[in-house]
């Protein structure tokens, strides 16, 4: 305890707490031990008790400080993220496997990076056989990127009546290192009619599909 109280190298915490123990051990009162080195009397209390416990490791260390880190099922956040969607969503969020999991949306994002899965993500597998793309492609992205001066671009869709369309080849699900790949092209299965609303007070989309498009 002498050496690490005159070692310039030593912490100044752990030199702190060496002192407590030789004061102790010279049969001062923890009040005086407080007094003297300008800290409260139960902060000598606690080193005396911990070094009487576990000696020099127990002031060299601080205990683990927080709430334990949540356990997760690995094997079921993995089944869930690659197997699996969650209701009225195209993948799962942090936050909604956190909800289904019953941990914290950090875990999953933590358990996420270190298994390499990214359920946002998805990869088109297929090469577009139009003879024209590059240039509509430019084209479309060039006046995103660099409009006319005073320009407004404006992107229009049909919503009421719908094209019910599904991929010319199965998708490859999400696994480890890769992400969920999907081709392309599609072919078209008729046309269905979605009715939707945003729920203002929670930011929530109410949506059902119909056959027809009726005023009902």
């Amino acid at each position: 305890m002498e050496k690490i109280v005159r070692s310039s190298l030593s912490p100044v915490r752990l030199a702190q707490r060496a002192q407590i123990v030789l004061m102790a051990n010279e049969g001062m009162r923890n009040q005086d031990i407080a007094n003297a080195l300008g800290i409260g009397r139960v902060k000598v209390s606690r080193w005396r008790n911990r070094y009487a416990q576990s000696g020099l490791a127990g002031i060299e260390r601080d205990l683990p400080r927080g709430a334990p880190p949540q356990k997760v099922d690995i094997k079921r956040l993995v089944d869930l993220t690659t197997q699996h969607k969650p209701a009225g969503a195209t993948h799962w969020s942090t936050r909604k496997a956190a909800a289904e999991l019953g941990v914290h949306a950090s875990t999953i994002s933590r358990h996420w990076r270190r298994l390499g899965l990214k359920p946002h993500l998805e990869q088109t597998f297929k090469v577009s056989r139009d003879p024209k793309f590059v240039e509509k492609l430019e084209d479309i992205v060039g006046l995103y990127m660099s409009p006319p001066e005073n320009a407004l671009v404006l992107c229009c869709d049909e919503k009421s009546q719908i094209q019910a369309l599904d991929r010319t080849q199965p998708g490859l699900p999400l696994k480890k290192g890769r992400v969920q790949t999907m081709t392309h092209d599609y072919k078209r299965n008729g046309t269905t009619t979605l009715f939707a609303a945003l729920n203002v007070l929670d930011g929530t989309v109410i949506g059902q599909c119909q056959p027809r498009h009726r005023h009902t």
